[in-house]
């Protein structure tokens, strides 16, 4: 009876050591993708750029306008959905739009404006895209805390330690 309660304790033992090294073991693989698209993301920046514009185009919003040019700024915010995981990269984004004619915005003289807001790119399946989702008047750093209770902040990766070892 003895040899049996050390048999299923160091059964035990195992099976928690070996559930704890997989769940470190998987952090640690989902940090390494994570700077793997970070540094995809910085690559892809041109390609990006025009995916965004065409799929955000294709939305038909705002309503009586077409888009016609775009310009992702600097310094992109990561974040992570807290429910599925999926990856995201949150840029300010300076966007214009001219009527479209004979619609509502055509006399309306603000249509020339740049305006400002955050564009959405999601990580799937290894790469980046974009559904063309806009986040007007807000910048990054304020779409993220206006979305905290679906999205968590992932640090930046340093590059330049990365670089210089």
């Amino acid at each position: 009876m003895f040899g049996l309660t050390k048999v299923v304790a160091v059964g035990t033992i195992l099976a928690l050591v070996a559930g704890w090294l997989w769940r470190r073991w998987r952090r640690v693989q989902q940090s390494a993708q994570q700077q793997l698209a970070m540094l995809e993301f910085a690559d892809d920046r041109g390609k990006l750029e025009t995916m965004f514009l065409t799929a955000a185009a294709a939305t038909g919003k705002p309503r009586g306008l077409s888009w016609k040019k775009c310009v992702l700024g600097d310094d992109p915010h990561f974040a992570k959905d807290r429910v599925n995981g999926e990856f995201f990269a949150l840029v300010g984004v300076t966007i214009s739009f001219e009527a479209i004619e004979g619609g509502d915005m055509e006399d309306v003289e603000a249509v020339g404006n740049l305006r400002f807001a955050t564009a959405v790119f999601v990580y799937r399946q290894r790469k980046w895209t974009t559904e063309g989702r806009v986040v007007f008047n807000l910048e990054p750093a304020q779409a993220l805390q206006y979305f905290q209770e679906s999205l968590l902040p992932i640090a930046l990766l340093d590059t330049s330690s990365a670089s210089s070892a």
